[in-house]
C-alpha cells in the first residue's frame, strides 16, 4: 500500500504538467531589410522587401486564438552571411503593432492596434504593407491549419484595425471578414 501511495505521488507532477504541444505551419509577415531579397508585390504590382512566409512552430494553448497570436512571435531569419545581423524580421514587432484575439461563439475576432505603429526608416515599406501582410499571414495560418474541416466546424474570422489617427485612418479600410472551413 505504501508503495502505491509513493508511486502515485511520483506520477502526480507528471500528470499535472501534461500539455499538448503540436507542430504547425505558421505564417509570418516578414521583412527582408538588410538583404538583397525581394518578396511579395504590393498593390499595383510593385515589389517590396517583405513577404508572408511559413515556418514550423511548436504551439500549445487555445486553438485558434493562440495560433493567431503566434503570428506575431519574434522571428530571426537564419543566415550563413557573416554581415547579416538582423535580430527581428517579424513586421508586427518591428513596427510596434499589437494584436488581440478572442473567440466569441463561432466567430474569431482579431484586432490590430496601430496606435504605436512606427515603420523604421530602414524598412522600405508603408504602414499599409505591414498590416496587409499581417492579415494575409493570419488568413494563411488559419486556412492551412483548418484545411479539411467539416462545414459544421467552420467559423467566421473578423479582422479589424484600431488605434488609427488622422495620418493613418485609411488603415481601417483593410478590415476583412472571411470564413475558415469553406
Amino acid at each position: 500500500m505504501l508503495l502505491r501511495v509513493f508511486a502515485s505521488l511520483l506520477l502526480l507532477p507528471t500528470l499535472a504538467s501534461a500539455v499538448t504541444v503540436e507542430v504547425v505551419k505558421l505564417y509570418h509577415p516578414l521583412s527582408f531589410h538588410n538583404t538583397d531579397g525581394v518578396g511579395d508585390e504590393a498593390e499595383g504590382g510593385e515589389p517590396i522587401q517583405a513577404a508572408v512566409m511559413a515556418r514550423p512552430y511548436a504551439i500549445t494553448g487555445a486553438i485558434p486564438e493562440d495560433l493567431v497570436k503566434a503570428v506575431a512571435a519574434p522571428y530571426q531569419i537564419a543566415s550563413n552571411a557573416i554581415g547579416y545581423k538582423v535580430k527581428e524580421a517579424n513586421l508586427l514587432n518591428l513596427c510596434k503593432v499589437t494584436m488581440s484575439v478572442e473567440m466569441k461563439g463561432a466567430k474569431l475576432l482579431v484586432r490590430f492596434d496601430v496606435s504605436n505603429l512606427e515603420v523604421p526608416e530602414d524598412l522600405d515599406l508603408v504602414a499599409r504593407h505591414v498590416v496587409g501582410l499581417a492579415i494575409e499571414a493570419i488568413r494563411s495560418t488559419l486556412r492551412d491549419y483548418f484545411k479539411g474541416i467539416e462545414d459544421e466546424e467552420a467559423f467566421q474570422v473578423s479582422i479589424a484595425v484600431t488605434g488609427t489617427n488622422e495620418g493613418n485612418a485609411t488603415l481601417k479600410d483593410l478590415a476583412v471578414r472571411f470564413k475558415v472551413g469553406e
